[in-house]
């Protein structure tokens, strides 16, 4: 942008100035004796350079011999910043019971990859993907372990970057099945593979920094902040309070996450993203403690968009009122199973399925944030090796699973995430220039 005091126009360096009368007679006579830029004239000096006129050459002296400048125009102003448009996409629970782990069992070692190759679509076709990470990683010379004390192989972490995903919450109440060894395991495997993080920590340096993303579109950047809490751990001490996030989700207080929620935004976030595993499993209405914790967040103004877990069920998506612009805040309440060994057997239907929330967001120049939210239902074939899709993409059936099945789970899926978000039967599109994770990895 032009200072605010200049023409817009300027001369070009060296082009010559018109002089006239004993003025120019004197400066250009100094010049042929070497007098200027040495000292003034005196009025000696200009009596000479007057009566030697007639020895310099005509063009050096008159005006009018002199070529006109030559202006350059001013440089084109910066086109004005536009707004940063993004898509996200988030899903429920990686919960890999030992079944699961199982079906992804390869000669010396696991492939997921194939299990999620259904969903992959959904994934990695969103500017951001954020998924929710509920177990640890097992800590070195140990083995996988399933329900109740869960740890999963490494692999699962390498194999969810395949996919697509940029990053995962990990604060849940299975976070320290195996104590600060498996969040330092589930962090490092997260970080060996370029995936962000946030819930947990190795350190209490790491735990006080935030989770950010940056979006690009143009010169014009915005950062989306990631915080991620839980209502407790099974029982299971937590010997430091930064190992894991947690809030008191019985006293329905939600004032831990919304001062994260703050602290990112003092830290320079521009979208605030809160992931949030709480409260009762395998029901798909919201509990009176679950809405009031949500209310309580959308109210403060402090958070762009909520997304839910643990519930293994997938919950209502409401429009609750308050947000940052006071237009409201997408909320997520819970978007059941992810990848899980779970169904009818061991508990409700359910929990067979799953949503992934896409949630669209335009960032103005000035700050304001428009957020808009739609849902895609999936579900897991476990008869089929815990093969996913996205039933709308099966309505003929797939492996296992006849036509009338899927119909029936997706009218499950529809009945609980409701009718204030609408459906989505695509894969999302990306939208920025460019997105990439701030690694927040422990200086321990």
């Amino acid at each position: 942008m032009a200072d605010a005091g200049r023409t817009g126009h300027t001369r070009r360096r060296g082009a010559p100035v018109a002089l006239g009368g004993v003025v120019a007679i004197a400066a250009l006579a100094g010049v042929a004796l070497g007098l200027v830029g040495a000292r003034q004239l005196s009025t000696s000096d200009v009596a000479a350079a007057e009566a030697d006129a007639s020895s310099l050459p005509v063009a050096s002296v008159t005006a009018e011999a002199q070529p006109a400048p030559v202006l350059s125009p001013s440089p084109p102003a910066p086109a004005p910043a536009g707004p940063v448009r993004f898509t996200l996409v988030a899903a429920g629970d990686v919960l890999p019971h030992s079944p699961v782990n199982a079906s992804a069992a390869v000669d010396g070692g696991y492939d997921f990859t194939a299990l999620m190759a259904g969903v992959q679509p959904y994934i990695e076709g969103a500017d951001l993907a954020l998924c929710h990470m509920e177990v640890p990683v097992a800590p070195a010379g140990t083995k996988p372990t399933g329900y109740p004390v869960f740890s999963a192989p490494d692999a699962l972490v390498r194999d969810l970057k395949a996919v697509g995903w940029d990053g995962c919450s990990t604060a849940s109440n299975h976070s320290v099945d195996k104590g600060l060894s498996g969040v330092e395991a589930t962090l490092a495997a997260f970080d060996a593979n370029r995936l962000q993080h946030a819930g947990t920590a190795r350190s209490a340096d790491e735990g006080a920094r935030t989770s950010f993303y940056s979006v690009r579109t143009g010169t014009r950047t915005v950062k989306v902040a990631h915080i991620s809490f839980a209502y407790g751990t099974n029982g299971l001490p937590v010997r430091e309070p930064w190992e894991v996030n947690l809030f008191d989700a019985d006293g329905a207080d939600a004032g831990p996450i919304i001062a994260a929620a703050e602290k990112a935004r003092a830290d320079g976030a521009d979208v605030v993203v809160a992931s949030v595993h709480c409260c009762v499993e395998y029901r798909t209405a919201p509990t009176d403690a679950q809405r009031s914790i949500a209310e309580q967040i959308a109210e403060s103004g402090a958070v762009d968009l909520y997304i839910g877990h643990h519930a293994h069920v997938p919950q209502p998506i409401e429009l609750l009122p308050g947000g940052p612009d006071g237009d409201g805040m997408w909320t997520a309440f819970g978007l059941g199973n992810f990848l899980s060994n779970q169904d009818s057997n061991c508990c409700v239907p359910q929990t067979s399925n799953g949503l992934l929330l896409t949630a669209t967001f335009e960032v103005d120049p000035d700050g304001g944030v428009a957020v808009g939210a739609q849902w895609t239902a999936i579900t897991v074939d476990k008869r089929d090796g815990h093969t996913m899709h996205a039933l709308a993409d099966i309505t003929d059936g797939a492996g296992t699973l006849s036509a009338s099945q899927v119909a029936d789970r997706l009218a499950l899926v529809r009945e609980a995430a409701g009718t204030q978000a609408p459906e989505r039967t695509e894969p999302a599109e990306r939208l920025a220039d460019q997105m990439y994770a701030q690694l927040r990895i422990s200086a321990a």
